[in-house]
């Protein structure tokens, strides 16, 4: 098991969690329920940062229902309105203010206090809200929901707001959030809801690092020894030779970002087979690595009459990535299964290479990192020697019975090439921990995510290229991101 891992809890298991931690005593949950909303508006104002910044005279829209959720929503109003003293906020009692708990009502009065005239108990909603904080209910809730809750809450989700962000769950899974910040721990009913939009995991400190659970969400701290001093006492062959194998003449960008991610991973040593005609170009672009030209096939894949340059070097190798730009010709997929076949080092399989007869050769411990459509071509053939990366808006990397989920990354990943950079960071990853390759897919996949956060917050998730995350992961791995 990833020690920086925690377990996704059933809404039961949450109750029962906070019942120990917390037993009703009310100083304990009014210290955590300040610390999960300042966690919620320091994440907040981090993402608000992907589309250009909370404005300075900002409008918040806060949904308040009766108990702890709308106290975390109340607390998260009050420290953004403490940092933008122009901005202003209308909270909204859904059953009422009487009905509220005691904390829920404590949040509400501090929150009076901080803003004066800048916080007022709202009517009806009007439109032109910069920020929606969704407070109704958690995950104690239990249905049917009033018709007319649901009523109101239909006419918060039509109106026009920029940033539109649940505590810990949407209420009543009708709540249509952008993003939803789970706090404490990430309940179940969130991997499977679709209005939930982006999860975001707040750690609140509610778990040792061997917490139990089949499912898990990766923590940060899955990074911590890559920002650790390396041992003056080392050279390049301590931190592992990465082989790249791929490229073709119809697919000659994506073999290139996989090595220059290689490269960003850490290791000590990177070689690319490549067809022979892209070296020149490969090499002026990337003098770091080492560039093997490969013959090439009649269609300018990979042809199998290169195979003894990769037996020739294969024992310097201690880790393999297979497949970016590889394309399909026929003859370079069987040179592909002939590689997988013969080779002991551990492999990263990728894009093209992801067919059934390739990913089922031969016995070498393996990574696997298919999107949705590739996961359907090879599910039925997947390995038991397999890590399976599953990628998608929540990347899964799956190891036997436990799927460890990473919340990192966004949008912004959604355009070509942002695997190909996933599959070179792994493989550099995995040269460095040969012996773990699940440890080193979930470094990637985490590594990679960060840094995606930090090229959206940065510039944006639109005007961007995919090549741009490599400038973020330095500080992905030395900012301590919300």
């Amino acid at each position: 098991m990833i020690a920086a891992s925690h377990p996704i809890l059933s809404c039961d298991e949450a109750r029962s969690l906070e019942q120990e931690r917390f037993g009703g005593n009310e100083a304990k949950e009014w210290a955590a329920m300040q610390q999960a909303g300042r966690a919620v508006a320091e994440a907040v104002l981090a993402d608000f940062l992907e589309i250009g910044g909370f404005p300075a005279a900002g409008r918040l829209l806060v949904l308040v229902g009766k108990g702890h959720n709308g106290g975390d929503a109340l607390i998260a109003a009050a420290e953004i309105l403490a940092k933008y003293p122009l901005a202003t906020a209308e909270a909204f009692f859904v059953f009422g203010e009487r009905p509220l708990r005691p904390l829920a009502a404590r949040a509400w009065r501090d929150l009076a206090q901080i803003a004066g005239g800048r916080v007022t108990a709202g009517v009806a909603p009007a439109c032109g809200y910069d920020l929606c904080l969704d407070g109704i209910f958690g995950f104690q809730f239990r249905p049917p929901v009033e018709p007319s809750v649901a009523e109101f809450i239909g006419r918060v989700n039509a109106l026009p707001i920029r940033l539109r962000a649940a505590v810990d769950l949407p209420s009543a899974g009708l709540y249509c959030a952008d993003i939803t910040y789970a706090t404490g721990s990430v309940k179940t009913p969130l991997l499977d809801q679709p209005k939930a939009g982006r999860l975001r995991y707040l750690d609140l400190g509610f778990f040792g690092d061997e917490a139990p659970g089949a499912n898990r969400v990766l923590t940060s701290a899955v990074l911590a020894p890559l920002t650790a001093l390396r041992s003056p006492a080392t050279d390049k062959r301590t931190y592992g030779h990465v082989f790249v194998l791929g490229g073709s003449m119809h697919y000659p960008g994506a073999v290139l970002m996989t090595v220059l991610s290689a490269l960003r991973s850490g290791v000590g040593l990177v070689t690319a087979f490549v067809p022979e005609s892209l070296v020149p170009a490969y090499a002026a672009r990337a003098p770091e690595a080492m560039w093997v030209g490969w013959p090439e096939a009649p269609e300018g894949g990979l042809a199998l009459e290169g195979f003894h340059l990769l037996g020739e070097r294969i024992d310097r190798a201690t880790a393999l990535v297979l497949g970016p730009g590889l394309g399909r010709e026929q003859e370079t997929l069987a040179l592909a299964a002939e590689i997988v076949k013969s080779v002991t080092v551990p492999l990263v399989i990728d894009a093209d290479a992801l067919q059934p007869d390739i990913v089922r050769a031969g016995k070498a411990a393996r990574v696997l990192t298919p999107h949705a459509g590739e996961f359907e071509r090879i599910t039925r053939a997947k390995p038991s020697s397999a890590t399976l990366v599953r990628k998608g808006p929540i990347t899964r990397v799956c190891d036997g019975p436990t799927v460890y989920y990473s919340l990192f990354g966004g949008p912004v990943l959604a355009r070509g090439g942002s695997g190909d950079l996933l599959a070179g960071l792994i493989g550099g990853l995995l040269a460095q921990t040969p012996g773990d390759p699940v440890l080193a897919a979930c470094r990637g996949v985490v590594w990679h995510g960060r840094a995606a956060d930090l090229l959206a917050r940065d510039k944006g998730q639109v005007a961007v290229n995919t090549t741009q995350l490599l400038d973020y992961l330095p500080a992905a791995l030395r900012i301590n991101l919300p």
